[in-house]
């Protein structure tokens, strides 16, 4: 006598079709939305490195006005870093902390040039804005570039330190 095989699918081979082409739509539909992310890296870096640029110069911008000292934040454009140093009574420059050492531009992000209130711009070389313990900063004028040619440029204001960023390239 034969017995019943509830719950056993023992003649289905595979999917149907519905199954398969609700699959494919899912799969086509998380692309949709990713793709966007992924095409947009490049820019991440460009907006990354100006963040950590304006947050650095406002860190030393403080610090200067607590500990009454000059800080100096140097810029190498050749490698696209920059460091912060103190100068010292003695007339020495010195690392202040994690933020004097020497910080990368994220990615492909280089220093397309850089401009300082009554020096004029540089496009190569080492660059130095001074921040003064008075509450005062040389107005610096940063333009970021990455390797699609996106512009970033950053304006710091010389009595808050703020920075302004602004997209494509501009001359203040």
């Amino acid at each position: 006598m034969p017995t019943s095989r509830a719950g056993i699918w023992s003649n289905r081979a595979g999917f149907t079709l519905i199954e398969l082409s609700i699959v494919i739509f899912l799969i086509a539909l998380f692309a949709v939305m990713t793709f966007p992310l992924m095409t947009g890296i490049g820019q991440n870096d460009l907006d990354a490195s100006a963040r950590r640029l304006a947050g650095t110069v406002k860190y030393l911008f403080n610090e200067s006005a607590l500990d009454g000292r000059e800080y100096r934040l140097i810029f190498d454009l050749k490698d696209a870093t920059y460091s912060a140093r103190r100068l010292e009574e003695d007339g020495t420059l010195t690392e202040p902390n994690r933020f004097g050492q020497k910080h990368a531009l994220k990615g492909h992000v280089v220093f397309k040039d850089i401009t300082i209130a009554g020096q004029g711009s540089v496009s190569s070389g080492e660059v130095t804005t001074r921040i003064f313990p008075v509450g005062w900063l040389e107005e610096t004028v940063i333009h970021l570039e990455d390797d699609r040619g996106k512009i970033l440029t950053l304006r710091i204001l010389p009595f808050t330190a703020e920075t302004e960023v602004h997209e494509g390239y501009r001359e203040f």
